[in-house]
Formats: structure tokens, sequence, C-alpha cells
């Protein structure tokens, strides 16, 4: 994976610190997006109070992103670097707040929980998309071959995965019924580890195909408005991506569903182990599948697939565990290629924004994404409190599963029901809905790097048209 091709333009080095960057960028997002509804649950707070804090918060991710966005295609810094300066300060802050969010003092009441909450999560929030949209938009800045960029990108997955996988693994372990740390601590330990795999790629990245006396200027809020007007697959594709994961509130309650559904907290690894190990696997043959197919038809038919076994699992039911476990490891295998190429799309819209319009706008066209990932997990994680709520389920203040486990709480057949449906079929719905979007997507790799060259100057825009498939 990191040996030196002749078109490359990274060194194996460079690339090596920026798959792990994904490492702990992962830990801290899935901390976030999966982890803090089950912490809140269990924080003595009115769960419908909880769902509606997690969204009003979020109205700030309507303003913080294309704020950053725009900054970000607008700042120039004397050293020539355009993501690397944003980088290394998130790098600094970001176990800070991670570390405050989780932090909520047990004294507090109520009313003090979910202010403590709120303004945690506002920072938490700010910090986590400075450590996103450089990070991604570095993609463009660092190559300009979308060979190249697919690998970093492929690859990519592959750390993000082991990330995910490390959350999965050791979070739920900490706090259980057999070790009982607090969630506090435990969450202080994984950020301090997290920050560890960010710092590499603030110092050995470099940023070589950024050229500030020709891109991203003298545009004004006018054009950025028109360039997203114009970037239609780049609004299709990630209404599709927000139908899906908006609606994915699996994550959301996976530790509960071990917990109460197959009696045990640690079940929650098991799932995790399944979920991921397939996954690398797949991330690893992606470069290899990419030659071959189009990656967005198969990120097409993968869904399809997805929706099928989502809709077996659900009506199979959760009372044998071992038909439970064979179906999630056979889905895991689909499921897996479309979390691969979730993010592979954003390079080529922002390929196709500057074609189409003539403006550079990277910043713009990565917020969305970064918009995208955290308005759609808050969406997911407050929607299946919400729905808990509706089904009766008790909250509870505990600090681990231990303490849960000692305080001996039982949930009514209603709520039970109520968490199997959150797990296993919201987000089959979610996936259903998102298939009517990904059928007005019409992009494809070949067309994606011709208009590449176009944008690079290597090719003239005469040139690019008679190259492509289509018009566009």
């Amino acid at each position: 994976m990191t040996t030196k091709h002749p078109e490359y333009m990274t060194k194996p080095i460079e690339r090596l610190s920026y798959w792990t960057y994904f490492v702990g960028q992962n830990i801290y997002y899935n901390i976030t997006a999966a982890f803090i509804s089950t912490y809140l649950a269990m924080q003595g707070i009115s769960l419908a109070k909880v769902a509606t804090v997690l969204l009003i918060v979020k109205i700030w991710d309507a303003v913080n992103d294309p704020i950053f966005g725009f900054i970000f295609d607008k700042v120039k810094f004397k050293n020539g670097q355009k993501s690397l300066p944003w980088l290394r300060v998130a790098v600094l802050l970001i176990p800070i707040v991670t570390i405050i969010l989780f932090s909520i003092p047990s004294g507090l009441s109520e009313t003090g929980k979910l202010l403590w909450f709120g303004i945690a999560y506002l920072l938490w929030d700010t910090v986590y998309t400075l450590t996103d949209v450089p990070a991604y938009a570095m993609l463009n800045t660092m190559t300009d071959n979308l060979q190249e960029r697919n690998l970093l990108l492929s690859v990519n997955r592959v750390f993000s995965g082991g990330g995910v996988l490390i959350y999965g693994v050791v979070l739920p372990l900490l706090i259980s019924e057999q070790v009982g740390m607090s969630s506090s601590m435990a969450i202080a330990v994984m950020s301090i580890f997290s920050a560890i795999t960010m710092v590499p790629l603030c110092l050995k990245c470099k940023e070589r195909n950024y050229k500030p006396s020709e891109a991203e200027e003298n545009f004004t809020p006018r054009q950025m408005f028109t360039y997203l007007k114009s970037n239609k697959y780049l609004l299709i594709y990630y209404c599709g991506y927000m139908a899906t994961d908006a609606l994915k509130t699996f994550n959301a309650v996976l530790l509960f569903v071990s917990f109460f559904l197959f009696n045990d907290s640690l079940f929650s690894i098991v799932l995790n182990i399944l979920n991921m190990v397939p996954g690398v696997f797949a991330a690893m043959a992606m470069p290899t599948l990419l030659k071959r197919f189009d990656k967005f038809k198969t990120l097409f038919w993968c869904n399809i697939v997805c929706i099928v076994l989502g809709l077996v699992i659900y009506f199979t039911g959760y009372d044998s565990k071992g038909v439970f476990l064979t179906l999630t490891c056979i889905r895991t295998i689909p499921m897996s290629i479309v979390g691969i190429l979730a993010f592979m799309f954003t390079p080529d819209c922002a390929e196709y924004g500057e074609y189409k319009s003539g403006i550079s706008a990277k910043g713009i066209t990565f917020a969305i994404q970064t918009f995208s990932v955290k308005i759609t997990g808050a969406i997911s994680s407050s929607l299946a409190l919400f729905l808990l709520g509706l089904f009766g389920w008790i909250t509870v203040e505990a600090e681990s599963f231990a303490e849960l486990e000692a305080l001996g709480i039982t949930q009514s057949a209603a709520a039970l029901n109520g968490l199997w449906i959150v797990y296993a079929l919201v987000p089959v719905i979610g996936m259903i809905i998102s298939t009517f979007f990904y059928l007005g997507y019409k992009l494809n790799d070949k067309d994606v790097q011709i208009m590449a060259k176009c944008n690079a100057g290597e090719i003239t825009r005469e040139e690019a048209k008679a190259l492509l498939s289509r018009e566009y």
C-alpha cells in the first residue's frame, strides 16, 4: 500500500501519515456520533429533552460548516499551505473539547447538565470541523492524480475502519460490567491516544498541488451560491447520503441492544468486529476493484443488497443469536463497500463543480461533506433517543454498565420492541429513501478524470468536451 508508484506525487511516508490521521479522527467522531446517546441516556435526563437539545445545537452546524468552508477558500497563509495550518490547531484542541464534553458533573441539575452538554457540544462541533474539511481538501492539494486520490481514499477507509474498530472494542470493554471504568475516564484515555495518531500528518504531509495565486480568488458569497446551484451532483449525492445516515440509528443504540436484548454489553464488541473485519479486506481490495468497476454503480447495487438483508434481519428477529450473527456478517460485506465509497465522490463533485462554474471552491465542497456527516450523526442520535422515549424507555443515571447492572433496571416489552425497531428497521428505511436520490447521479470515473485534467490546464475545454461520454 505504501510502495512508490512512478506516477504518484506523494511519498510513502506522506500516505501513511495521511491514513493514520483518520484512525484518531474516526475515534473522535464515533465517540460523539455513536456513544453520545448512550452517555446522555445514562445521565438521568429525559430522553425527549436530550433529543431536542441535540437538534438545537446542530443549528450551529447550518452556520458553522459553510462559514468555515468560505473562510477556508478565502484564507491564504504566507507559507503557501492551505490545509495544514488549520489541522495543526485542530489536533491540539480536539482532545481537550472531547474530554470536556464527556465530563458532565453528576451533581448538576437536569437543566445544568443539558446546558453543559449544549455548550460543550458546540465547542466540539466547531473544532471537529477544523479536523475534517481541511483533511479531505488536502487530497486535491497533495495530488491531481485521480488514481492516487482513489488510493488515498480507499486505504483511508481501512485506517478509518481501524479507528472505528478501536472505538468499538476498547470503549465498551472499559465501561463494561467486567471492567467498570467511568465513561469520563475512558473517553479521556481514548482522546489522548487519538490525538497521537493524528500528529504525523501535521509533520510529514506536503501540499504541492495548491497554487494560491491562481486558486480560490476573487469570488463572492453570491458566486458561492451560484457554484452550489451549478453543482447538482454534489447536492444529489449528499441528499442520498444524508437520507441513509440520518436514519442510521443502530450505532446510537448498539450498547443498549447488547445489554438489554443479548444480556451482555460486551456483545457489542462481537458485533463491531463482525462489522469491521470484512470491511478491512474490502477496503484493501477496493483500489483493484475500482480499476474494473465504476465506483458509483458499485455503491448503488451494494446499497440495494443492504436493503434486502436489512429487512431479513429485522423480520428474523434476535431470538436466535447464531442466525442474527450470520446475517449481520453477510450484510457487512456490501455495507462495508458502501462505507468505503461514501466519501470518494466529494473530490469528483469538486472537479465537476469547477468544470461547470469555473470556480475552484473545494472548501465549500468538502464543507458540504462535513456538514452532512455531522448533521446526520446528530439526527440519528436524537431520532434514536426520541423513538426510544416514545416506546416508554426508562432513563437511568450510571457511569458504566457495571453500575447499570447493579441497579437492576429492566425495560418493558414495548420498550425492548422499540429498541429492536430503532436498531434494525429504521436504518433500512433510510437506505430505501437514498436509492431514489442516487437514481439522479450521472457522473462516472472516466469523465471526472477528464474534467480534472481540464481544470488543471492539461487539456483545453474544447478537448475535454470532445472526450466526455456525455454533455454535462
